[in-house]
């Protein structure tokens, strides 16, 4: 079953430093009948103003990763981490027991766009911990790229500039380049499911289904998604059980 959430379904909020969009219930949104896909629990796109960010803050028990589209990311914890992350480089961290935090805008005249995605870990209780991996961007317009992965060190290329973060969940998250015409193939088990999220571009998926910027469908029942682009796009496809 392939289910589509188009862009403009999403919850927007805003305020004078941040305009963000959640594809699961979030903070003032709640709807039962969306908080959750498997063990994926969020998936916010937020834009911040330059220098503005998130304050002191606790989690527990997530796995947190982080996408930088546009900007710099400046992360700073309790742990005593401090890390910028920008396009090209995957931010994660592990909640675990607990963790307090600040998420910043490291520009001074850019704005920050990410995509935040928090799962639920195999078990509770972890040991907090927090990386940055960086990726191979040239490797997304190949093939389907594994940034995040339980299995980081069976998915890792042999290329000194590719590294898997990785999250105590049984899942993977892809990043792909596809150019206008191509089509490219994932296949998995059918106990499993898919999330597949176009960041930017135009695509058809499997029965001829119309994805657009910012659309997202969840697929279960099936063991193969078929992607065939329409325009040059950037597509975020993600592995769950």
């Amino acid at each position: 079953m392939i289910e589509v959430y188009p862009a403009d379904s999403r919850y927007h909020a805003e305020n004078e430093w941040l305009r963000s969009n959640f594809s699961f219930s979030f903070g003032p949104y709640y709807d039962p009948e969306n908080t959750h896909f498997g063990p994926m629990r969020v998936l916010n796109d937020d834009f911040i103003a330059p220098e503005k960010g998130f304050g002191a803050h606790p989690h527990s028990d997530m796995e947190v990763v982080s996408i930088v589209l546009q900007g710099k990311l400046k992360h700073q914890d309790n742990l005593g981490n401090v890390g910028i992350t920008s396009w090209g480089e995957i931010q994660r961290m592990t909640a675990g027991t607990g963790i307090i935090h600040t998420e910043f805008s490291a520009s001074t005249d850019e704005e920050l766009n990410l995509l935040q995605l928090w799962f639920e870990p195999e078990e509770r209780g972890l040991n907090p911990s927090y990386e940055i991996t960086r990726f191979d961007t040239e490797s997304l317009a190949k093939r389907w790229t594994p940034v995040v992965s339980n299995h980081a060190s069976h998915h890792a290329l042999h290329h000194a500039s590719h590294h898997v973060g990785k999250v105590h969940q049984d899942m993977t998250i892809y990043l792909g380049q596809m150019a206008s015409g191509e089509t490219r193939s994932y296949e998995t088990s059918t106990s499993r499911r898919m999330f597949l999220f176009v960041i930017n571009g135009e695509v058809l998926v499997n029965d001829g289904t119309e994805l657009h910027d910012r659309d997202s469908v969840r697929i279960t029942d099936l063991s193969t998604l078929d992607v065939h682009a329409t325009a040059p796009s950037r597509l975020m496809l993600i592995d769950l059980p």
